[in-house]
């Protein structure tokens, strides 16, 4: 995976109307697949009763919403409008995959292996990426130092890293 340029301004506006889009059909879709649930296959409650024991048919409802809504994501990542918004996602599940190694890429980064010192560079400055996208301006002061560390230490490698050549097969490795 390559680290590519984002517009910032067209990013949030997607990504924004992408989740509030989702949390509105989830919510309605939820409710109309819960009462034709139970319109069809639940108790009719009866005047004074008790609850009629119709959960199971709204939890139904509710995970069917889900299902469309995961449809539709599927559907919609392949479109151009959405390449930014399902790009950072994806570098997001990546960043987590590395995020389980690191410390024993940072342990093989003190060793001097090229393949860590590879990795560790494309996830701090991928890092970087998506914090300034999603405004985190807290953390960025940390991702910048340790940018400055793993930079300190390529050059005490005498590497020359670049993040193009970041492959996640290499992960497989640690």
């Amino acid at each position: 995976m390559k680290l590519v340029k984002i517009d910032k301004s067209q990013y949030r506006s997607v990504n924004n109307q992408v989740q509030i889009g989702l949390v509105a059909i989830l919510a309605i879709l939820s409710l109309v697949f819960g009462q034709l649930m139970i319109y069809f296959f639940g108790v009719k409650p009866l005047p004074g009763a008790e609850s009629t024991g119709n959960f199971h048919l709204n939890f139904t409802g509710v995970i069917l919403a889900l299902m469309v809504c995961s449809l539709l994501v599927r559907n919609l990542r392949e479109k151009s409008k959405f390449y930014e918004v399902y790009y950072v996602w994806q570098l997001k599940q990546l960043q987590n995959k590395i995020f389980r190694k690191l410390k024993a890429l940072q342990q093989a980064a003190k060793d001097n292996n090229r393949d860590a010192l590879v990795i560790l560079s494309f996830y701090y400055q991928s890092l970087a990426l998506v914090y300034e996208l999603d405004n985190n301006t807290l953390t960025m002061s940390n991702v910048n130092n340790e940018l400055d560390k793993l930079q300190q230490a390529i050059d005490a490698a005498g590497f020359t890293i670049n993040t193009d050549e970041f492959t996640p097969e290499m992960l497989q490795a640690f």
